[in-house]
């Protein structure tokens, strides 16, 4: 059999819905695979950057630069550049800054959603049209032999709704796995903002030279004369 014939095969079983759903499989992989591995380096290298902090507290600075790709030392260093200027609600800032930061991976996590959402829709659509075939070839059919028709005809249908449910079980499992880890980055964030605020606070570290503590202190000393 040729490979044309092999796809006009696969096309004859699945219908428009399983190639839709082929589609979207891809898609769902991709999006998967992609932001597993990005929420992976991500934790990895947080870890290590709170490990260092934790060792030696002044090295705050030079951690910023080392990790500035990473979105959550991102958070905290935007953080501690900007609190106070604006609002002092520190949850509100991360919050904020957290959707700037994870924008790219909110979006794929929604395009997951949709996908776990439609593909037991289309999984059913497949089915539907596939059945509505069968019944329409039993119509015109003058063989005897309705029943072996029937269950050819019904067991081609079904496997778009297979198709569907395959898709969306997954789908929905990782997009709730993402979701809980983009929750612990979250509090993560939030967390060491008020770790790396207090330290910044304490004695010596205000005054160092084009640190981000003095910068800081002093926009807060600036706003404090200003309102006095």
């Amino acid at each position: 059999m040729s490979s044309g014939e092999t796809i006009s095969y696969v096309y004859r079983m699945i219908g428009p819905a399983g190639v839709a759903l082929a589609i979207l499989a891809v898609m769902g992989v991709v999006i998967i695979l992609k932001n597993w591995i990005f929420l992976f380096l991500t934790a990895r290298d947080f870890k290590r950057a709170a490990a260092t902090m934790a060792l030696s507290p002044g090295s705050l600075d030079a951690l910023l630069c080392r990790y500035a790709r990473n979105p959550v030392m991102g958070i905290i260093g935007d953080v501690l550049r900007t609190h106070g200027r604006h609002s002092d609600d520190l949850k509100a800032e991360v919050a904020y800054l957290f959707h700037l930061h994870f924008s790219r991976t909110q979006r794929d996590l929604s395009i997951l959603r949709i996908i776990a959402l439609i593909s037991p829709m289309l999984g059913l659509l497949g089915t539907l049209l596939g059945l509505s075939g069968v019944f329409r070839t039993l119509a015109v059919s003058s063989s005897l032999n309705t029943s072996a028709i029937l269950a050819a005809g019904i067991w081609e249908a079904i496997l778009t709704t297979i198709m569907g449910l395959t898709l969306a079980i997954p789908s929905l499992i990782a997009c709730y796995l993402f979701r809980l880890k983009l929750k612990g980055f979250h509090l993560a964030a939030i967390e060491y903002g008020y770790r790396f605020l207090d330290s910044m606070s304490g004695p010596g570290l205000d005054e160092r030279p084009g640190s981000l503590g003095g910068q800081n202190r002093g926009d807060g000393h600036r706003d404090r004369a200003a309102n006095a």
